[in-house]
């Protein structure tokens, strides 16, 4: 497509004003598609996409005008610039009507060959540069489309496997009385878990870079919501350690299965990475008419170097060479998520109070909810 010639349409009833039009226009990459007629033209651009079209004014049957007008009536060739060229002496009125018509430019005879190749060139540079983005855009659209099919495909291939480790480990956990095999177990349950956590947000990435994450909502309670969330955690861990305090209106219309996703994301790296044994504490604040907050606080505190790109992907609130409990997306699809809901997600890390959390959700709908990109 890249290598494809670039067309100009001519259109003229007289052969040799076409001649000397190709002759003017003529260079390597350029196609020059003429017709003596306005039916003539409509057939070429029925079969061609073209760059610029030089129309001739005066023409028997069809004139220049109605062809323009012909032109801008179809969605095909509705954005294609015409460059209107007549023998006629100057007049005000024509030339308004050929602006109307949808001209971009209006040029008398004799007219100068120099003159109307740079305008053609800049017609032409324009439609290979937009042809240019719509094949890069294509092939980006292809990439997002076979890695997301990557990522399911390795998502539930993966996970058969998992499951059966997990599975594995968890029995030799409980019911293996030799110290150092159960040491073994829980530490093969362990990574196992890290391992589906990794594979969870891979998935969740591939979804952000396609625009597939969409938003269905409807009413949440922001405060029922924490309280589930905390219980998952307890019942998983065999330890409850989010103590959960709410004031005020916490419902609102939200998408309850994302925010599930990335509340769970912020209380899992609140415990992950919190002081050991420490409480994590969760503020659900809906005093707010217009929005509700969602504050997650623990003891640790996040390397000052590390905060300002915290929310990036790829990256992690931990030291680089300490263990990562996941790829450093999860706080990454926080921001994501919040951002669709025309939300923030903000956070303070200081050793006096440790590290806070703050999402911030409006209550009201946006007007249009769309899926985001990457890197937005």
């Amino acid at each position: 497509m890249i290598n494809q010639p670039t067309n100009v349409l001519i259109v003229d009833d007289i052969a040799h004003n076409i001649t000397a039009l190709e002759a003017s226009l003529a260079r390597p990459g350029l196609e020059l598609r003429a017709a003596q007629s306005g039916t003539e033209a409509l057939e070429i651009l029925l079969q061609q996409e073209v760059a610029v079209a030089i129309l001739d004014v005066n023409m028997p049957g069809m004139d220049g005008f109605e062809l323009a007008e012909l032109m801008r009536g179809s969605p095909r060739t509705s954005h294609v610039p015409i460059i209107f060229l007549t023998a006629t002496a100057e007049d005000v009125t024509r030339t308004f009507r050929g602006y109307e018509a949808g001209a971009v430019d209006f040029l008398h005879k004799p007219f100068d060959a120099r003159i109307l190749r740079s305008k053609v060139d800049i017609f032409v540079q324009l439609y290979e540069h937009k042809r240019r983005l719509a094949e890069q855009l294509e092939t980006t659209r292809d990439v997002l489309k076979a890695n997301e099919m990557l990522m399911a495909v390795l998502g539930h291939d993966l996970r058969t496997p998992l499951s059966a480790v997990l599975a594995s480990s968890e029995y030799l956990t409980r019911f293996q009385t030799d110290e150092k095999v159960a040491m073994v177990a829980d530490r093969i349950k362990r990574s196992s878990t890290r391992m589906v956590r990794m594979i969870d947000q891979l998935m969740n990435l591939a979804r952000v870079q396609g625009g597939r994450l969409r938003l269905n909502r409807r009413s949440v309670e922001l405060a029922a919501l924490c309280k589930s969330l905390g219980d998952e955690f307890a019942s998983s861990t065999g330890v409850d350690r989010i103590r959960l305090t709410s004031v005020g209106d916490s419902v609102g219309n939200w998408d309850g299965d994302l925010l599930s996703q990335a509340l769970s994301n912020l209380f899992g790296n609140a415990l992950h990475h919190g002081a050991a044994g420490t409480s994590v504490d969760v503020e659900v604040d809906g005093s707010e008419r217009e929005y509700a907050l969602v504050r997650v606080r623990n003891d640790g505190v996040i390397d000052p170097a590390i905060l300002p790109d915290i929310f990036l992907p790829f990256r992690s609130g931990r030291a680089a060479d300490a263990e990562r409990d996941g790829l450093g997306l999860g706080l990454f699809i926080v921001r994501e998520i919040a951002h669709m809901h025309g939300g923030q997600i903000n956070v303070k890390s200081v050793p006096e109070s440790g590290t806070t959390f703050t999402l911030s959700l409006p209550r009201v709908q946006m007007q249009e909810d769309s899926g985001v990109q990457f890197g937005s």
